[in-house]
């Protein structure tokens, strides 16, 4: 490997400061160092970094790769020094989905969670999961995977975290079936069959598939991924499952996943956590999974 940790330090300094005088100032060193510096650093890589302009150094494309990877490495690094020299304080984090369908999955990611994060213990407080969000304000629940909007406060930080699809699963033989992608008025004829789902959930999706109207749906509450896929098999209506519950179902081939005519529909996932966690919530945010 040719980069060295000053080379990012260098590379960040420069694409902020844009001269190499005051990157001299941040980076305690004098100007001719910083500019041998960065000549050898464009040599090592055989890669012109900078630009000169009228206002000074102008990033290049793979300067400003290299300055922000460069920095979300250097903060890894630093953590990883602060953990060796730190010993690890045990820590408890009680931990609630707002969704029920991610407890699917949740509970082996936090599974591999547990080795990636020493010193941490986590359980899962399932009876806050219709009043998630209210249950993180009290301090009843350190932290949250949340569905609905949440923004951070003084109390709680909030980070975007993945989004995952909702699909609309019919039999392979159901009139449907022959449409290129359903329509709500579709979802007003048919019967639906969904997972046990919170308010805000059913909020979100009647939002989003039926803006402000609220029509009468004939739905069908199913605990059971499995019971709810098999009625749609069976061609008595419309399984409404998220993407990775659906997967080994439709592997069968006697069931389609349909969209809405209008597009996917993406709902969005963040991570929230009360501030007295300290980095306890980061380092969770960090080896959470983007995607189940």
């Amino acid at each position: 490997m040719d980069l060295e940790v000053r080379d990012l330090r260098l590379a960040a300094a420069l694409c902020t400061q844009r001269t190499t005088a005051r990157a001299a100032k941040v980076l305690h060193l004098s100007q001719p160092s910083v500019s041998r510096a960065l000549l050898s650093l464009e040599d090592r890589l055989d890669t012109r970094l900078f630009d000169r302009g009228k206002r000074g150094l102008v990033p290049t494309p793979a300067a400003q790769r290299l300055a922000s990877r460069g920095e979300e490495l250097l903060a890894a690094l630093g953590e990883l020094e602060q953990s060796v020299r730190d010993p690890v304080e045990p820590r408890h984090v009680r931990l609630v989905c707002e969704c029920y369908t991610a407890y699917h999955w949740l509970p082996s990611a936090l599974r591999r969670l547990q080795p990636a994060v020493p010193g941490l213990s986590l359980s899962l407080c399932i009876e806050h999961t219709e009043d998630a969000v209210g249950a993180l304000q009290r301090g009843d629940i350190d932290a949250a995977l949340l569905t609905s909007p949440r923004r951070s406060d003084r109390d709680i930080v909030v980070r975007p975290l993945m989004t995952d699809e909702m699909l609309f699963v019919v039999a392979q033989d159901h009139a449907l079936a022959k449409q290129a992608a359903l329509r709500p008025a579709d979802l007003r004829e048919h019967p639906l069959f969904i997972p046990r789902s919170t308010r805000t959930e059913t909020r979100w999706f009647m939002r989003r598939v039926f803006g402000r109207e609220r029509p009468r749906l004939d739905v069908s509450v199913i605990p059971l991924t499995e019971a709810m896929v098999d009625l749609a098999r069976a061609g008595l209506g419309i399984a409404v499952v998220t993407e990775w519950a659906a997967g080994p179902y439709l592997e069968r081939g006697d069931c389609v996943a349909m969209r809405l005519s209008r597009g996917p529909l993406l709902r969005p996932w963040r991570f929230a956590w009360r501030r007295e966690l300290g980095d306890a919530g980061p380092r969770l945010l960090s080896v959470l999974p983007r995607a189940p």
